[in-house]
C-alpha cells in the first residue's frame, strides 16, 4: 500500500493526529484526501475535500459516504478521552459510541469501496488498549473494544483483499492529554510513522518512542501467536454471507 497517488479519508482531521494525518499524506503525494470533521473545516491544498461528519450520526455518515467515489485507504482517527472513575454509565457508553461504534459504522459504510480498491483499513487506537490507565478507564475498555474489533475485521476482510492496521500510540501532544505532565509524541511525527507502518504493511504500528518499547515484546507474546492460530481457523472454516 502506497500512500502515493492514493485516496484516503481521516476521520477526527480538525486536529493533533488527523489533521497532522491529512498534512502527511498530502506531503506524501496522495492524490486525494477526504478530511472529516464534526465542522466544515477549509484546507488550502485543493486535493482536500472536507466532509461534516459525527462518527455517532447515521445520517451524516450516509451523507459523507455519498460524496466518496473511491477510496484506498480508511485511518479511522476520531476519538475522546475524558478522564472518569466508573462510576458514570453515561460516561462509558459516550466512549463506547465515538471509539467503538463509531469506528464500525464508517467501515461498515465504506467497505463496498475499500474492497473494490483492495485498501486498507487504519484504527488508531491506543497503548490502553492493552493495559488499562488508571485516570481514564473507560477511555481504556472502549479502546480495547476497538483493538478486538479491528482483529476481528482483519481475519474476516483478509480474504477480501482489505488489511488492517491497529495502531498503538503512548502519549501524543494534543488536546487530549494536555493536562497530563508526562513525555509526549508530537502529532506530526506519529502521523509519519502511522503512514511509514502502512506502507510497510504492520499489522501493529508503534509510532512514538514509548509505545515501540513494547513492540518486540508484543510480536513475539503468546497473544499474538493465538491471534494468527485463530486466523488460520477462519481460513479454514470461511463465515457464510
Amino acid at each position: 500500500m502506497k500512500i502515493a497517488d492514493s485516496t484516503i479519508l481521516v476521520t477526527g482531521a480538525n486536529r493533533g493526529i488527523g489533521r497532522a494525518l491529512v498534512e502527511e499524506a498530502l506531503g506524501r503525494g496522495a492524490k486525494r484526501v477526504f478530511a472529516g470533521t464534526r465542522k466544515p473545516m477549509a484546507h488550502s491544498d485543493r486535493r482536500v475535500t472536507s466532509l461534516t461528519v459525527d462518527v455517532t450520526s447515521a445520517a451524516q455518515i450516509r451523507r459523507a459516504v455519498e460524496e466518496v467515489e473511491s477510496l484506498d485507504i480508511l485511518i479511522n482517527n476520531a476519538g475522546v478521552s475524558p478522564f472518569d472513575d466508573l462510576s458514570d454509565r453515561r460516561v462509558l457508553e459516550q466512549l463506547l459510541a465515538v471509539n467503538l461504534f463509531g469506528p464500525y459504522d464508517v467501515t461498515q459504510a465504506l467497505l463496498p469501496l475499500l474492497v473494490r480498491s483492495r485498501g486498507a483499513i487504519v484504527n488508531v487506537l491506543s497503548l490502553s488498549s492493552l493495559a488499562a490507565v488508571p485516570f481514564s478507564p473507560a477511555y481504556s475498555v472502549s479502546k480495547a473494544a476497538a483493538f478486538s474489533l479491528s482483529q476481528s475485521l482483519r481475519t474476516l476482510l483478509a480474504g477480501r483483499g482489505v488489511s488492517v492496521h491497529r495502531v498503538l500510540p503512548g502519549p501524543v501532544d494534543t488536546d487530549m492529554t494536555r493536562d497530563l505532565d508526562i513525555p509526549k509524541a508530537s502529532p506530526e511525527s506519529v502521523a509519519r510513522a502511522i503512514l511509514d507502518g502502512v506502507e510497510k504493511g504492520e499489522e501493529e504500528i508503534f509510532p512514538d518512542s514509548i509505545s515501540e518499547s513494547v513492540a518486540d515484546g508484543w510480536r513475539s507474546s503468546a497473544v499474538k501467536a493465538l491471534e494468527r492460530q485463530f486466523a488460520a481457523y477462519a481460513e479454514a472454516t470461511p463465515v457464510k454471507s
